[in-house]
């Protein structure tokens, strides 16, 4: 599987961002794919996930209410649409994704074995 994450940019707070991660290669039907983020001098951490096969979605507490992660079938993409952002989201996002991941273990970045690019985002005041 190969990960392509595209859509970060620039944006004032308050503002929205919708990121893509599109995949290719293999059948994504048993993959969790998640997002997460790296700030500079911090760990990366979790974001969103989302189940390929049943739709199931997680996201970090620090999210939600305001990014919501989604699929699309068709065009083998997962989007995290991110609304309200604030300064505190600039960071590299990445996206991940990994066969049979078991739910107790989507926020662990250690879990997944694929890895795309980072795209950056940068919130201004």
């Amino acid at each position: 599987v190969q990960l392509q994450a595209s859509g970060g940019g620039l944006v004032q707070a308050g503002g929205s961002l919708r990121l893509s991660c599109a995949a290719s290669g293999r059948t994504f039907s048993n993959y969790v794919v998640g997002w997460f983020r790296q700030a500079p001098g911090k760990e990366r951490e979790f974001v969103a996930a989302i189940r390929w096969s049943g739709g199931g979605t997680w996201h970090a507490d620090s999210v939600k209410g305001r990014f919501a992660i989604s699929r699309d079938f068709a065009k083998k993409t997962v989007y995290l649409q991110m609304n309200s952002l604030k300064p505190e989201d600039t960071a590299v996002y990445y996206c991940a994704a990994r066969s049979g991941l078991i739910s107790s273990l989507v926020s662990r970045r250690n879990e997944y074995d694929h890895w795309g690019q980072g795209t950056l985002v940068t919130v201004s005041s």
